[in-house]
């Protein structure tokens, strides 16, 4: 029995990082929304790894944070143990990562939902989407229905499923239906996209056993401490000091590989019946044994699930193989001989549309009002799904209140080169984020984002007037200093040359301006307080100097790349081009262009398939479309 239940502006569908973020942004933004979830005790669930961020994805959280999103904040409220990853490399890959208490993390989450005006929280499965189709033959949806027969009215509906949609859990030769951490799989939803024309894939992950912290030996492991000086995600956060919790490393062994290569037959990765494809990037420990055959040995670090639980997780032994050989696999590492498996590793397979069929606001081309984000667009890991969650989010809410649509490109942030690469290229696999996909890498640090999108955030309504203040003063002062040291000249004196010698620096024989010192490998703004008085500033603002100063040859190229790159972003193309009927394009040019219509010649060149040649003849099109529009209107 069907029962009209309730109108929204936007209803947002499942309640993970994704949904969490769309909701929150389209209900701040003044739109009545409604997320629904199978289950309110999955909002915001791990059912992976507890952590968040890491490399290329702690860009991400922090870009979130600057554009007004949630995840850094509650990441602030409830890690237990705070890193920054490659911190002997170069600041382009400096990527923040934090152990968090994975329940204290939901429940936070959670209550920020229900505290949020505009906003209401919804147990039901959503097993079907409403849709309308004009005099045009286009399609425009009008609401949700849930299992119980109920109607919701909408004009904006945002897909954040996750892993849920047709999941199947697979350990060993033993699958049965079922959703992530023992939940309920959404088994009907699937159908009611495939009736609107949706392409669907089927992708496959996986997570790691979890085990009794009271039967590790962690003697035989080292210890991994987090970082003395704790970096908050967010950039409303000054200072963060807590009694952090340790993590520890162990190795597979030679046994350990034995055990796997024995076994393999017995992998459903192997013997045929995964058939949903995996993330390259993260693959399984068979999987990694397999490919990396010369390797003796692959890590894995024994981390905790929170402060109130004996839970602890395996990062980096992903598996499906049956727990009879899980048991022994884990048994011999070393710390682990007398393991308790408390939750035992698992595949998931599961639904996932063809991200080439979205906008890039998150929209489907064909279907007006219907926004997806998360791993239903093929991608992988908490912070990828919260990033486009909140772009999702935020272009649902801008549309219903008729204002223009929030686009990051691939110089404005990660989040820009994020959505791109999956409606643009699409994905064959589970996408990762990676700092190397980021062709403008140095120009998009973690330690910027604010710089690069607050403004955009403030200007959207997701950051308060009182931040916006606070960024302006921040910003103000890094520009202030900057010009202070590149205008202050250092005269040759005893004290300077003494200095110089200590930093194994060479001494200096007559006037030179402060900011050729900083530029040098060996000294750094800190180091330079032995030769000058100046203000106190903030730890933010001194990085931003410093790294400015240091790097300004390198970012000068950089943004020499990025106007290059707007040059052709701006070269816009219409949507309603028939690229099947352009002549000197390659049939699976005309093929994939038709098929994206992509928003400019720059996105164009980004398509797989689409060659240099090609872009040639659309840019000769384009010309002889404006010169036969000059001659028209010259003729009326």
């Amino acid at each position: 029995m069907e029962y009209e239940a309730g109108y929204y502006d936007v209803v947002v569908v499942g309640a993970g990082h994704a949904g969490c973020e769309a909701a929150l942004a389209s209900a701040r933004l003044g739109c009545k929304t409604a997320v629904f979830a199978i289950n309110l005790d999955s909002i915001a669930n791990m059912p992976c790894n507890p952590s968040i961020g890491g490399t290329a994805k702690g860009h991400l959280v922090r870009e979130i944070d600057a554009l007004g999103g949630e995840m850094g904040k509650n990441t602030d409220k409830t890690f237990i143990q705070s890193k920054v990853l490659n911190s002997a490399k170069g600041p382009a890959v400096f990527s923040l990562r934090a152990q968090v208490d994975r329940r204290r993390y939901q429940i936070e989450m959670k209550h920020t939902l229900e505290k949020q005006e505009n906003l209401d929280i919804k147990q039901a499965e959503i097993i079907d989407i409403l849709s309308e189709t004009d005099e045009n033959g286009s399609k425009k949806i009008s609401g949700v229905k849930t299992h119980t027969g109920a109607i919701y009215r909408c004009r904006s509906i945002v897909l954040t499923t996750g892993t849920y949609l047709k999941a199947r859990i697979v350990i060993g030769d033993v699958s049965y239906s079922g959703g992530p951490d023992g939940l309920f799989p959404a088994n009907k939803l699937s159908d009611s996209l495939k009736e609107l024309g949706i392409e669907l894939f089927r992708f496959k992950t996986g997570t790691p056993a979890r085990i009794n912290r009271r039967s590790v030996d962690f003697s035989k492991m080292s210890e991994q401490s987090g970082d003395d000086r704790i970096v908050p995600f967010s950039f409303e956060v000054e200072e963060i000091n807590i009694e952090q919790v340790s993590c520890w490393l162990t190795h597979t062994s030679e046994e350990t590989h034995k055990i796997i290569k024995e076994n393999l037959h017995r992998s459903p990765l192997y013997s045929g019946d995964i058939k949903g494809v995996g993330p390259r990037y993260c693959p399984s420990i068979e999987d990694k044994v397999v490919r990396f055959a010369d390797k003796e040995s692959h890590q894995v670090f024994v981390e905790p699930m929170g402060l109130e639980t004996q839970e602890m997780y395996l990062q980096g032994m992903s598996s499906s193989l049956p727990e009879d050989v899980q048991i022994k696999m884990v048994k011999s590492l070393p710390g682990l001989e007398n393991v308790s498996i408390m939750r035992s590793a698992y595949a998931i397979e599961y639904d996932c549309i063809n991200a080439t069929q979205l906008d890039l606001t998150l929209e489907f081309r064909d279907i007006n009002g219907l926004y997806s984000a998360g791993q239903i667009n093929g991608s992988s890991g908490y912070e990828e799904a919260a990033a486009q969650g909140l772009v999702a989010g935020i272009n649902a809410a801008l549309k219903i209140k008729e204002k223009e649509s929030l686009i990051l490109d691939r110089s404005e942030g990660y989040i820009g080169v994020l959505v791109d690469d999956l409606v643009t290229k699409g994905t064959k696999e589970p996408y990762r984020m990676m700092t190397s996909r980021s062709e403008y890498r140095l120009l998009l640090r973690q330690d910027n984002a604010d710089l690069r999108l607050t403004p955009i955030g403030y200007r959207i309504g997701l950051i308060s007037e009182e931040r916006y203040k606070r960024f302006e003063e921040k910003r103000d002062k890094i520009q202030r200093e900057i010009e202070r040291i590149e205008k202050k000249v250092i005269s040759p004196t005893e004290k300077v040359n003494a200095f110089l010698e200590k930093m194994n620096s060479t001494p200096i024989k007559s006037g030179v301006k402060l900011g050729d010192l900083l530029r040098r490998p060996e000294l750094n703004y800190e180091a330079l307080l032995e030769i000058e008085e100046r203000e106190e500033l903030s730890f933010p603002i001194k990085e931003q100097v410093e790294i400015s100063i240091k790097y300004d040859g390198y970012i000068k190229r950089q943004l020499m790349q990025v106007e290059q790159f707007k040059r052709l972003e701006k070269r816009k193309l219409d949507k309603e081009i028939n690229y099947l009927g352009i002549d000197g394009l390659r049939i699976e040019a005309r093929q994939k262009l038709n098929q994206i219509k992509p928003d400019s010649i720059g996105q164009a060149s980004r398509i797989t398939g689409v060659s240099p040649a090609d872009i040639s003849v659309l840019l000769i099109y384009l010309e002889q479309l404006k010169r036969d529009k000059r001659i028209k209107d010259k003729d009326e």
